[in-house]
């Protein structure tokens, strides 16, 4: 079982902590734990060993597998020097090494920061710079990319990496790790009984970071959030019963497991508390998924709307046995209540609506919540300790059902960013409420819906897009003289990136060159727009912004145009 541990004082000091009347109300109440999430799985290893844990294609783990994998992991990185409260980036697809990797830093007391695969050098030289990992784990076998590649360039151009864990190469350097036998579990048939000998000195406590997740980008380039073991575990632990999740569950991770959507709401760290089976899976269509649906008999699984309706869309053709499904959990952007009323009848699973944001708050439909709150609200938060507020633009509370800003603070929501106090004091008040940018409603019965953003940002399929940003590097190209961008609608992703741009009249520039050059500047693919108006003047606010509810109605009145 957990071995007691002793308090000291927090291995990384530029986390931001919560009040300490706050902090000492939620250990009183009994929400945090003295124990540590990498613990919290080791304790279901020694108690169901034999159990399946983890599939990943051919590849099956059981519980006590699991354990001497993670140990195993945990002995061969503080061999390298990886030692408590350093941090190690982890852009992997989701894969068994990726399992392991993060239990195995969770336990050395090494916070994992969670990087989507999708993230090329723009976003990650600006990760990298505000952690500062000691190491970084890539996939070396990634299409159109080359992603090791990207990442020795890294590691040139930061002092601060001193390790490559690379999966699937052919030829690694020296000073580079084989990430497959870095993960390999160690010999024997049983769970190891002492977990302590992987630290010769004190590992991480229950207050320093368990992982780093990254915000959605809405304002730019992503910001690095810390999340506490006690709250992170606190959440996790809360997720489970909400979504039901027992030990005879499966649960099928199709999105990247970089979100914290996919990795803890309850997602993979919950499924393996509660002693479930999670599947791993990077599938490239709805048809790979439903036939590890039928194969694995899976019963709960996370999607982005987007996703949702590519499986409403393919299910009736498909012939796969979907009946072990559950429940589907549905998050990171509002869906239609049209597209909702169908999971049921065509997917034969509960919809599950999820709410969230990595700072924390979680607000999910509970599974025996009333049809309509299912299809048409984003549910309730998750802890009765969590507090909102929705304000106007001058922070007064709005009346109950009125629309407004969200903000909270809670058991798990956190006090501030990582090395960025700026982005700190502008997101959160000074009693530690955090302003989540989200326009919400509360109706009477404490359901939140998701109405749209205060801040000027695009949500691409459940992924956020700052304009700014994407506006920024697309005026580096030497034709383009200003840039705007725009939500528009789309079919599939719900919403797209619509970019104006002002030309400097010495030549043309097309949307496929437009996304050549993005491509070369570094940026992720998912943040190119999807249309380009060129124009010969942006339409400009009263006191000379540019006025972007202009453009939001030229694009809409265009796409209606073309409709007709």
């Amino acid at each position: 079982m957990t071995a007691p541990m002793r308090e000291r004082a927090a291995l990384d000091t530029e986390v931001v902590a919560l009040a300490a009347d706050r902090a000492a109300a939620y250990r009183d109440a009994g929400l945090w734990r003295h124990e540590l999430v990498s613990d919290l799985v080791l304790d279901r290893c020694s108690a169901q060993p034999d159990r399946c844990a983890v599939v990943d294609g051919e590849r099956r783990m059981t519980y006590a597998e699991l354990a001497r994998a993670v140990l195993g992991t945990a002995r061969r990185l503080r061999a390298q020097g990886i030692a408590p409260g350093d941090r190690v980036c982890v852009q992997l697809p989701n894969c068994l090494e990726y399992v392991v990797l993060v239990l195995a830093l969770l336990h050395v007391g090494a916070p994992p920061v969670l990087i989507l695969p999708a993230f090329r050098e723009h976003e990650l030289n600006h990760i990298v710079s505000v952690t500062r990992p000691v190491a970084l784990a890539v996939d070396a076998g990634t299409r159109r990319v080359d992603q090791l590649g990207l990442a020795r360039t890294l590691r040139d151009r930061h002092a601060c990496l001193r390790h490559l864990l690379v999966r699937g190469a052919k030829e690694l350097a020296e000073d580079e790790t084989d990430l497959a036998q870095l993960c390999r579990p160690e010999p024997g048939g049983t769970v190891p009984d002492d977990r302590r000998t992987v630290n010769a000195t004190p590992g991480a406590g229950p207050r320093d970071a368990a992982v780093f997740l990254l915000s959605g980008g809405t304002t730019g380039l992503p910001k690095a959030i810390p999340r506490a073991h006690e709250g992170y575990g606190y959440m996790i632990r809360t997720a489970i019963g909400i979504a039901g999740i027992t030990s005879e569950s499966v649960n099928l991770a199709v999105m990247p497991a970089a979100h914290g959507f996919v990795m803890n709401c309850p997602g993979v760290l919950g499924t393996l508390i509660a002693g479930g089976r999670v599947v791993l899976a990077n599938p490239n269509s709805p048809r790979a998924a439903f036939e590890l649906i039928e194969r694995e008999r899976v019963t709960h699984c996370t999607l982005v709307p987007t996703l949702m309706l590519q499986w409403l869309a393919a299910a009736p053709e498909s012939g796969a046995d979907l009946s072990s499904l559950e429940v589907i959990q549905v998050g990171g952007a509002r869906p239609s209540a049209e597209a909702t009323a169908r999971v049921c009848t065509e997917l034969g699973a509960t919809l599950q609506q999820c709410y969230g944001m990595s700072e924390g708050l979680l607000c999910f439909t509970r599974l025996d919540d009333p049809d309509e709150a299912i299809r048409t609200t984003q549910g309730s938060p998750a802890s009765a300790a969590d507090e909102l507020r929705v304000v106007d633009a001058d922070d007064r509370p709005v009346a109950r059902g009125d629309t407004g800003e969200l903000l909270t603070r809670g058991p798990y929501t956190v006090a501030g960013y990582y090395r960025n106090p700026e982005a700190t004091a502008a997101a959160f008040t000074h009693d530690g409420f955090y302003r989540t940018g989200d326009l919400v409603r509360v109706d009477r019965d404490g359901n939140v819906t998701l109405e749209g953003r205060v801040r000027d940002s695009i949500n691409r399929g459940g992924e956020k897009i700052s304009a700014e940003e994407l506006e920024t590097i697309a005026q580096r190209h030497p034709r383009i003289v200003q840039a705007a961008g725009v939500a528009m609608a789309h079919e599939l992703y719900g919403e797209a990136v619509c970019l104006y741009a002002v030309l400097d009249g010495q030549g043309a520039v097309g949307l496929r060159e437009l996304r050549r050059f993005l491509e070369q500047q570094g940026l992720a693919s998912f943040k190119f727009p999807e249309r380009l108006e060129v124009v010969d003047v942006l339409p400009l606010t009263g006191i000379g912004k540019i006025d972007k509810k202009a453009l939001r109605e030229d694009i809409a009145g265009r796409l209606a145009a073309e409709a007709h």
